[in-house]
């Protein structure tokens, strides 16, 4: 062997160790995503989180598309929110036969693909391994609200996100003329945006976002075949929404508006409360099922300043100076060059156009914050309606960005305070996010307790041959799901005057049957005034059903 070839044979050994350091925080953030979704999945099989009539009325519609019978464009009962979860259930339905795990393992497949494309965009924007590892550890966690918004597939929460991060790591890799197939990226780019207006609007900040940094990098393209291909796709993906508009002659937008309550009051006062105290730190995963302690409203008080610094921080990227095509910024072992995957030409185009889309980012972010401010659910229902800055999430792979930089740089005594802060902020967050997780996992059993109770009420209405029954809203079509609809429900208030039937014709199928049966939850206001009416009671653990002799003043119709 000669001199040469033993040296090259040597610098190739000496090589490997450096490549596995390189290669570990890609293959660590994979064993966190698996983790993140065996988690989910785990939650699942103990009836994690609880279902309700709402995904019910979901799984019923995801039903009925797979028998043939309806093809809903909007959520039953509304004419907002489109019914994408049902459509991707239907198929599934058709295999295996409806259940409430069968109607989420879409919603699973979608957090997959948004941890997955989340870990990416870290990748692309920051050049940093290690940092695009965080964000995928922070992702696999999942408080209470986190997971609901996640699985349940209630309409909208569990596709916004994974659609958002898409658009924004699509608008990145064409702004920044990454090689690839590009004019069919401009296609699906269109599709999803055009898609995400048809299912849900709060995700539209991101929309918007994204393709604010198309136009302002690929104008030009926009003005060809790409823009055509763009307008097309997102005309196929809102094509739901358009032929829906055109058929009836309405407009999705005003219901959309009355459904935000914009005609409540809600003081101010606490619209603010709602929204920058208690919605940040229950909307994005830092609170135990339900409610927010004190001290873990601490992610609130910290989000402005991370929004702040991450703006900054763009700006004076997007500011800098362009290195010459060729010179890439190397920083270290786990990173890239200068967020473009190694490739020395495509570096410099890259920076200006990553800057750009974090910049991008945290303007959504802020714009979601005010749009849910503005809406009085934040002031008139704030721990449930935090669900609404489910989409913050979309912003995680810049928000921390400044605070991991600063806790890797060193310079002097005044650095090395500024590192500690930074390591504690990331401490915090990665550690309120685990004891937030930790809530929803000890919760996992009385939600289970309730899922077999419900079970129970399902095998009692079967034994007691009832197939028609009056119930709350709560009660109504999560039953008929649960039952396949064998026994169906109508619903009624706690006065026992007819309640909001979400699909009419459950409602006069029950009218129409003398011997209708009555149910409610035990302790409920509905089963203390049903107490009261002559029937023949049978109690179960939660529930009570009741059986009158003769009905003789039947609930007034709709």
């Amino acid at each position: 062997m000669t001199t040469g070839v033993r040296e090259e044979h040597r610098a190739a050994l000496r090589a490997l160790p450096r490549a596995r350091w390189y290669r570990l925080p890609d293959a660590l953030a994979l064993l966190a995503i698996l983790a993140g979704v065996a988690y989910r999945l785990g939650l699942l099989l103990h009836a994690t989180p609880p279902t309700n009539s709402d995904e019910a009325t979901m799984g019923l519609a995801a039903l009925h598309v797979a028998q043939g019978r309806e093809f809903p464009v909007w959520f039953y009962g509304q004419a907002y929110m489109g019914t994408l979860e049902a459509y991707l259930a239907a198929p599934l339905f058709a295999l295996v036969g409806p259940s409430t795990l069968t109607l989420r393992l879409p919603t699973l497949a979608l957090y997959a693909v948004f941890v997955l494309l989340a870990w990416r965009l870290a990748g692309r924007l920051t050049g940093d391994r290690w940092y695009a590892l965080l964000v995928a550890v922070l992702l696999a966690s999942g408080s209470d609200r986190i997971v609901k918004n996640q699985l349940i597939a209630g309409g909208g929460y569990p596709e916004m996100n994974a659609a958002g991060v898409a658009l924004a790591l699509l608008a990145y890799d064409l702004a920044a003329g990454r090689p690839g197939r590009g004019l069919p990226r401009w296609a699906v780019w269109g599709f999803l945006a055009g898609l995400m207006v048809w299912v849900d609007p709060l995700v539209l900040p991101y929309v918007a976002a994204a393709g604010a940094v198309l136009v302002a990098f690929r104008w030009r393209d926009l003005r060809g075949r790409a823009g055509a291909l763009l307008g097309l796709g997102a005309l196929a993906g809102a094509a739901p929404l358009l032929v829906d508009a055109l058929a009836s002659g309405r407009s999705p937008l005003a219901a959309v508006l009355a459904a935000g309550g914009a005609g409540e009051p809600a003081g101010w006062a606490e619209r603010l409360h709602g929204a920058l105290v208690l919605g940040p730190a229950l909307g994005m995963g830092f609170c135990s099922p339900g409610r927010c302690a004190g001290w873990q409203l601490w992610w609130s008080a910290a989000l402005p300043l991370l929004l702040i610094a991450a703006a900054v921080t763009a700006w004076r990227r997007l500011r800098a100076p362009t290195p010459p095509r060729g010179v890439p910024t190397v920083a270290g072992p786990g990173r890239l060059p200068d967020a473009a995957d190694g490739r020395p030409d495509e570096a410099g185009a890259a920076r200006p156009v990553g800057a750009a889309l974090a910049l991008a980012l945290v303007g959504a972010a802020v714009l979601t914050l005010a749009v849910y401010a503005a809406s009085s659910a934040s002031g008139r229902t704030p721990v449930e309606s935090s669900r609404y800055l489910s989409c913050l999430l979309i912003s995680v792979p810049v928000l921390l960005w400044p605070v991991w930089e600063a806790a890797r740089r060193r310079s002097g005594r005044a650095g090395g305070a500024r590192r500690v802060a930074a390591a504690a902020v990331l401490a915090a967050t990665l550690g309120g996010a685990a004891v937030a997780t930790g809530g929803a996992v000890s919760a996992a059993p009385a939600h289970r307790a309730a899922e077999d109770r419900h079970a129970g009420l399902v095998r009692a209405l079967r034994a007691l041959d009832v197939r028609h029954v009056y119930g709350g809203y709560w009660t109504c079509n999560r039953l008929i799901f649960a039952t396949g609809e064998e026994v169906l429900c109508a619903v009624v208030d706690d006065h026992l005057s007819p309640g909001h039937d979400r699909y009419r014709p459950y409602r006069r199928a029950v009218d129409a049957d003398p011997r209708a049966a009555w149910v409610a939850p035990e302790g409920s206001p509905l089963a203390t005034r049903l107490d009261a009416q002559p029937a023949s009671r049978h109690t179960i653990p939660g529930w009570r059903i009741y059986l009158p002799a003769t009905r003789t003043t039947p609930p007034p119709g709709r």
